[in-house]
């Protein structure tokens, strides 16, 4: 077996380690013993729901391609296609990156910080949210499955 064992496919996106969405959402109905139909499909809408809201949120924000940065270098990659992890950074981050890089004045830098930690605000509002909506229709067994893999709080 490869290293770490023989999970069949399953684990960290499946054969050759690339990300499969439908592959991951087939383990979390077998995870959650869901064998009816109309269930899985209102679990796997509200499950789809957090994680795009989780995406959102990311894990640090738009913001984590700043430490990839050289500063004062030309960043950009492939034509101005940002490189890094998550969504693109939102109106707000990216003016945030400006004022920065520009050396703003500590008002500017308060107002952008400000408007991004509101929108972040927002965000973790919706998760919180989505995350509500999934455990109103999951048994105690599918929450606590929810709960392990992080879906829910």
């Amino acid at each position: 077996p490869p290293p770490g064992g023989d999970r069949g496919g399953r684990g960290r996106g499946g054969p050759g380690g690339g990300f499969n969405p439908a592959q991951m959402m087939e383990n979390l109905r077998e995870q959650m013993a869901v064998k009816d139909d109309a269930e899985w499909k209102i679990i796997e809408e509200r499950a789809q729901k957090v994680m795009d809201a989780r995406r959102e949120v990311g894990f640090g924000g738009g913001g984590m391609a700043r430490l990839f940065r050289r500063p004062g270098g030309d960043n950009n990659d492939q034509g101005g296609r940002r490189r890094g992890f998550g969504p693109e950074p939102s109106e707000a981050e990216q003016a945030l990156e400006k004022a920065i890089d520009a050396k703003a004045p500590k008002e500017e830098l308060k107002t952008a910080m400000a408007k991004v930690r509101a929108e972040k605000k927002d965000k973790e509002a919706k998760l919180t949210a989505a995350q509500e909506e999934l455990k109103k229709v999951l048994n105690t067994q599918q929450e606590a499955v929810a709960l392990s893999i992080g879906l829910v709080k």
